[in-house]
């Protein structure tokens, strides 16, 4: 048995299988390659069986989101290191030997990102992860080489082997007992931010989660759902509150959800502002489903919280009103 598998994740995702495929076969010679598929309705499966017969194929039973869809397809999976990645995600020579040698220094670095630029644009950073995320004090996510929309071009100012608090789900690896031990993603998030609440449980039992400079990947981004898409907003905004009412220590749950969801009305505003409507009503929609769910997230919190989950206390501030709009700006 190999030491990692690259499983990637599809829902009727044919031409980019057909596209993408091909480089992952290339650069993963220390790797056995999975596609989970959720119930697709295309040709993807057709198409992985006669154009990538090495390819080893697990078929979910509905399309069961980011979080469900990996839960289910890795229960079979046995590799010590897993790398989930993105269906979407061009990668390179020699992308997962600096993993691995990462993941072998300390047995408590348990999640590891490689560096994520823009396919589209490739000396720039791409948006789902850049050079490895932090969240603020709000749980406000941000990253090194992206803060919201604000993108910045790779000149190696982030290639140094780091500490970070979050792992972009694009490109994600994990040792397989740490995912086994954390029950894997939550399901409730179905996608986006559940792999920002993984590693928030990470930290919680004391493991590290690092950034490796040596790894690169090329992302497209919004293949599955485009930034512009309202859906997309509510999800994030929806899940973040849901991250945070699960992991924040006891003494900051309440004074920070408080301001969290008066920073969430400051962006309705802002949207309604922008004539953007539809992402206005995803927020009242988001704002409205965790009104009604609390309980039942209030239920899955952790007693046992890390102290420092953040290292800004407001990343709004900053950008908007500061004008600090990278992270060297920042720190």
């Amino acid at each position: 048995m190999k030491k990692i598998a690259v499983v990637i994740l599809n829902w009727n995702g044919v031409d980019l299988l057909k596209q993408f495929l091909p480089s992952i076969l290339l650069y993963s010679e220390e790797a056995t390659i999975y596609v989970v598929d959720n119930a697709s309705t295309d040709t993807s499966l057709s198409v992985l069986r006669t154009e990538f017969p090495s390819i080893h194929i697990i078929e979910n039973e509905g399309n069961f989101g980011f979080a469900k869809g990996y839960n289910e397809g890795l229960k079979t999976i046995k590799e010590p290191y897993l790398a989930l990645v993105n269906s979407d995600i061009e990668v390179t020579k020699n992308w997962l030997q600096p993993i691995l040698n990462q993941f072998e220094q300390d047995s408590l670095i348990a999640i590891i990102q490689p560096k994520i630029l823009d396919f589209k644009n490739k000396s720039y950073f791409e948006y789902a992860g850049a050079a490895g995320g932090f969240i603020d004090k709000y749980g406000y996510p941000y990253c090194r080489g992206r803060i919201f929309d604000k993108i910045e071009e790779d000149k190696g100012q982030y290639d140094t082997t780091i500490n970070i608090f979050w792992a972009s789900g694009a490109c994600f690896f994990i040792r397989n007992q740490v995912f086994q031990e954390l029950y894997g993603f939550d399901e409730d998030f179905f996608a986006h931010q559940e792999e920002i609440d993984l590693c928030w449980r990470a930290h919680n039992l004391g493991y590290q989660i690092q950034f490796c400079y040596e790894s690169l990947v090329y992302h497209v981004g919004g293949a599955t759902l485009s930034n512009e898409n309202p859906k997309k907003t509510y999800l994030n905004f929806r899940n973040s509150l849901y991250m945070l009412t699960k992991n924040l220590p006891d003494n900051k749950l309440v004074p920070i959800l408080f301001i969290r969801l008066l920073l969430d009305g400051v962006a309705a505003f802002r949207f309604l502002s922008q004539g953007k409507f539809k992402h206005l009503f995803a927020i009242l929609r988001a704002h409205f489903h965790f009104y009604s769910n609390f309980k039942h997230y209030y239920k899955k919190r952790n007693s046992q919280n890390i102290r420092n989950y953040y290292t800004i206390s407001s990343i709004v501030n900053r950008f908007f009103i500061q004008k600090q709009q990278t992270y060297t700006k920042i720190f």
